[in-house]
């Protein structure tokens, strides 16, 4: 094992799949959504969706392809915004006299800076030991209650709970380190 490959962590080897295996396809990406899904407005809002959702999966799960998975992965997306279009549409039949006259929206700074923090999210769920990350996961994103969890990994509760402590303690320290003092979904 070279020296290299010693000093990388989980994070690092992490972005460095990422770097090679997801983001060359960005290009090809953003083609494919433009050709199939012609009214979807915000394809660069998908494909950054897309890295987030196939970020987060390879947390929990080693993944073959990821093209295959990427792509997969901003069509479903696609398809939802479409969705969410025709619904709105359907229900747009509104008393305009009654809404209110600011805007209340996030301005881009402040979507920007969320979705930064939810990078460095990414980034310190990345570093965490394998166990703690994949206890995390499936109790903070896959909402799978504790019980479960412990069964699916044959260990105690207090062994889950430990972890969750531990992991989101370890999240903690990252997030503080580069400044951020809370969660990202803590908005």
């Amino acid at each position: 094992m070279s020296l290299l490959q010693k000093e990388q962590t989980p994070g690092s080897e992490q972005s460095r799949w990422f770097a090679e295996q997801i983001h060359p396809h960005n290009g090809q990406l953003k083609a494919y959504l433009r050709s199939v899904f012609p009214s979807v407005r915000d394809i660069d809002d998908v494909v950054q969706e897309s890295y987030l959702r196939i970020w987060k999966a390879r947390l929990s799960r080693p993944i073959n392809s990821g093209k295959s998975f990427l792509f997969q992965i901003a069509r479903h997306l696609a398809i939802d915004v479409i969705r969410a279009r025709k619904i709105a549409a359907t229900e747009s039949l509104v008393d305009f006299e009654a809404l209110p006259v600011l805007d209340t929206r996030p301005d881009a700074a402040t979507t920007l800076s969320r979705k930064e923090r939810i990078e460095l999210l990414a980034e310190a769920l990345a570093s965490l030991p394998h166990r703690t990350r994949e206890i995390i996961f499936m109790r903070k994103f896959q909402s799978i209650p504790q019980k479960v969890v412990a069964a699916r990994l044959s260990v105690s509760e207090r062994t889950v709970e430990a972890q969750v402590a531990k992991g989101m303690k370890l999240c903690e320290n990252f997030l503080r380190k580069r400044g951020i003092l809370g969660f990202p979904y803590d908005d």
